[in-house]
């Protein structure tokens, strides 16, 4: 069992699990609660990821106020009513709740890369993170970001002490955890990435 406000990657995995309804539609209480689960992960590795635990606090702050203020359950129903508002709610700053969804889907894509990674036995986890961040990340952010972060993932940690930060018990459980959790990771993805295609959301500024 964790630490109180500890990682733990079955806490993540539960909620992501939770995500997805019959209809196919990404709930955002238990998308909000993978996302708090995912920050603490990378809170826990220190100031590395810090430009992007930072912005993922607040962008998961701002999507918790606006699932109260607008009664939306679902990110469907989120996209929904920017959309039926208009082009000025879609591209409100800090106020729009699919420009920042779209940020957090970014960032999802990412760590749903790297955690894949680490499956796949490359033991050299700046190799992993790089690779995951220049496929995902690196596109949207400016060239001093994309070297300091590429500077700074040569400082992480090994495969093994990822694994370890899991809290899930053995490397071997962690591995087996990891391998559960990512499918569903994988589908609220690319739930999200069909939504924001099919109503061209995928270049919010």
């Amino acid at each position: 069992m964790a630490a109180a406000g500890a990682f733990s990657l079955r806490e993540v995995l539960d909620a992501f699990r939770r995500c997805v309804t019959e209809q196919q539609e990404v709930l955002l209480e238990p998308y909000l609660s993978g996302w708090r689960g995912l920050i603490r992960f990378l809170q826990s590795l220190g100031s590395v990821f810090s430009f992007i635990s930072k912005d993922a606090v607040a962008k998961v702050a701002l999507l918790e106020e606006l699932r109260g203020r607008r009664g939306a359950r679902s990110v469907q129903a989120l996209v929904r009513a920017e959309l039926a508002a208009g082009p000025a709610a879609l591209r409100a700053q800090p106020g729009s709740g699919c420009r920042t969804l779209l940020r957090l889907h970014r960032a999802l894509r990412w760590l749903q890369l790297f955690l894949q990674g680490l499956l796949s036995g490359e033991p050299r986890t700046s190799v992993l993170c790089t690779d995951a961040y220049n496929a995902s990340l690196a596109e949207h952010h400016p060239w001093l970001i994309r070297k300091a972060a590429t500077v700074a993932f040569c400082a992480l940690p090994s495969r093994d002490a990822f694994l370890d930060i899991m809290n899930v018990g053995s490397r071997q459980e962690a591995e087996a955890v990891l391998g559960e959790a990512i499918p569903y990771i994988s589908q609220v993805y690319s739930i999200t990435q069909e939504l924001f295609e099919r109503h061209q959301l995928l270049d919010l500024p």
